[in-house]
């Protein structure tokens, strides 16, 4: 008899958000640098604006998950100390990696971080979604 790993809602969600983080990584790393700062119209963030988007908001979730209540007045990682690609992936990496440890703290999420994750599933993957149509605008197709 096989023993199968029984999965719980939270269980499920986090690894959820590890794969949406994880496929967002993925994705700027695939991306040469000098798409960074294209933008398809002037109104819309760049490639990299996107990214440091993304990391702030993973940076809250490491906040929340342990417990605290994060300023989320910026909205976005500040160019100025996140410029390049290497910058921005390592920043990125780092608040997805330490995301996913606060988050496994919690041998049960409360509503609350529940429903924060769920917001920020859907978020880092509409933000993919959107990062894919930039690649698809610079001929870059992204390998399946």
């Amino acid at each position: 008899m096989t023993v199968e790993k029984i999965h719980t809602l939270s269980t499920l969600l986090i690894m959820q958000w590890k794969q949406a983080c994880d496929k967002l990584v993925a994705l700027a790393e695939y991306v040469p640098e000098d798409i960074y700062e294209y933008r398809p119209v002037d109104e819309v963030r760049t490639f990299a604006d996107v990214l440091r988007h993304a990391a702030f908001w993973s940076q809250y979730v490491v906040e929340r998950a342990n417990g605290r209540e994060p300023d989320e007045s910026s909205n976005e990682l500040p160019k100025a100390h996140y410029s390049t690609k290497k910058q921005i992936l390592n920043v990125l990496r780092q608040s997805n990696k330490e995301s996913v440890a606060a988050l496994r703290k919690h041998e049960t999420l409360d509503d609350k971080t529940a429903e924060m994750l769920v917001a920020f599933i859907a978020h880092t993957s509409e933000h993919y979604g959107q990062l894919v149509v930039y690649t698809r605008l610079n001929n870059i197709v992204l390998p399946s």
